[in-house]
């Protein structure tokens, strides 16, 4: 099955767990196409209906998610994401990192992965593109670092892992973009 409907798919069964269940449960080690969970620090208003601020935060991640993997529209998905007002939580400043680092802008995406980082430390995800980021920048060392991060938190066996393995593989100043 290619890539596009297996991400269809995969967003199809989301979107009917999230329509079913009333409390979704996020797991910040699977990949980045679920939303993080509501901000509790927010009040939500008397009038609007219980679960709406999470539907719409959900429906304009997924956006998000597709203007990225699927449209490779970067800049349009900072904007959408930066719109959700979640960004210091790790899943959405990730992206943000990944878009700006897919973009060229390296110094910017430096500054949203560690803010992923700062956000949740076990963010997998994170470490993997944040990872590549370094290996993209010639530093070897920290791609290691960060790879040796990934085993501790999934194990050897995770996409992420596999990911960041390969790409330390192949021979450096390749200048090769992941």
């Amino acid at each position: 099955m290619n890539r596009l409907a297996i991400r269809l798919l995969t967003l199809a069964m989301l979107s009917l767990t999230l329509a079913a269940a009333p409390v979704v449960s996020v797991v910040y080690a699977a990949p980045d196409n679920d939303p993080p969970p509501p901000d509790k620090k927010k009040k939500k208003s008397s009038e609007a209906r219980p679960g709406s601020e999470q539907t719409a935060f959900a429906d304009g991640y997924r956006a998000a998610y597709a203007a990225i993997y699927d449209r490779h529209d970067y800049a349009s998905a900072i904007g959408q994401l930066k719109a959700l007002g979640r960004d210091d939580t790790a899943a959405v400043a990730n992206l943000i990192g990944y878009s700006y680092r897919k973009l060229g802008d390296y110094k910017v995406s430096q500054f949203w992965y560690e803010r992923a980082l700062k956000a949740d430390p076990g963010h997998v995800k994170t470490w993997q593109y944040y990872g590549l980021w370094q290996v993209e920048q010639g530093n070897r060392d920290q791609a290691q670092y960060h790879l040796n991060k990934i085993a501790q938190l999934t194990g050897t066996a995770s996409e992420e892992y596999r990911s960041l393995a390969a790409a330390l593989e192949k021979p450096p100043g390749t200048g090769l973009v992941y």
